[in-house]
């Protein structure tokens, strides 16, 4: 496929990052190495979006720790970015509105862009009235004009769409039905299965992509927290900034990983009483 017909495309990460790893930041490179070899993608920017304090998971530490260890941690990406927009509602937000703000935000900025595009036509017309203006590349966007947007998470997210309470159906057909998924498979998770085995997943398959890490990797966050509650090394596990703000704010501790022990999870709590 042409270049100029490459669609452009957005991956967005949601979740915990409590705290984010090295893994974390794999999932990125995995998946738009994944997505670009398909040649119909050209990923052009990635987002972290940190959930809020109002998630209520268990262990969960503030939402100011953890967008300034992610922001540390994508400090030397060139597409890679944080986005606080989520973690700083008062109230917890379901995954469907998240990544929907972010397409519309998307579409803003496109927006934006071709209004200055425009601007510069314009005044580049003034100056080459008998020239055929606006062919440099400067001006023309040889791909798809609005960027897509994909929510990118491990297979073990993938698989918690089934979980009783956890997602609302309708979310669950609006995210994979009108985005999309790229899935990062881990051990012990077979999402090829799970997406067979769910209605929902196998009709929007195509959707769906698949990205096999060949390379395992299992940093979990709930191991680095243990790790880090016994005072032993996390190093190599997380970015060397994030390490040193950890140690520097002296974060994860036995008592920080007992907050919100007692508390319903957010959306258990949401989807159970409504139901």
């Amino acid at each position: 496929m042409a270049s100029q017909e490459k669609t452009k495309l957005v991956l967005l990460a949601c979740g915990s990052f409590n705290p984010i790893t090295n893994m974390h930041l794999r999932m990125f490179e995995l998946a738009r190495d994944h997505l670009e070899d398909t040649g119909r993608y050209r990923v052009v920017k990635g987002i972290i979006s940190p959930v809020g304090d109002s998630y209520k998971k268990k262990g969960l530490i503030e939402a100011c720790h953890r967008l300034e260890m992610a922001r540390l941690a994508t400090e030397n990406s060139d597409w890679i970015t944080v986005n606080d927009w989520e973690s700083q509602q008062s109230e917890w937000v379901e995954t469907a509105r998240v990544v929907r703000h972010h397409h519309a935000e998307l579409i803003s900025s496109e927006n934006i862009n071709d209004d200055v595009d425009t601007v510069r036509c314009g005044k580049r017309r003034k100056l080459e009235q008998n020239k055929n203006i606006c062919q440099s590349s400067s001006y023309i966007n040889t791909e798809t004009d609005t960027p897509h947007l994909k929510l990118l998470c491990g297979a073990d997210v993938l698989e918690s769409f089934g979980v009783p309470n956890l997602w609302k159906s309708e979310d669950i057909e609006e995210i994979v039905g009108q985005y999309g998924v790229a899935c990062i498979t881990r051990c012990g998770s077979d999402a090829e299965k799970f997406i067979n085995q769910s209605d929902v997943l196998y009709k929007h398959r195509k959707n769906i992509h698949v990205v096999r890490e060949w390379v395992t990797n299992e940093i979990s966050a709930t191991h680095v927290r243990r790790a880090l509650r016994r005072g032993q090394s996390v190093r190599y596990l997380l970015p060397d900034p994030v390490v040193r703000y950890i140690q520097d704010h002296s974060l994860y501790s036995s008592e920080s990983e007992q907050k919100n022990a007692d508390v319903i999870l957010a959306p258990l709590q949401r989807y159970t009483s409504t139901n």
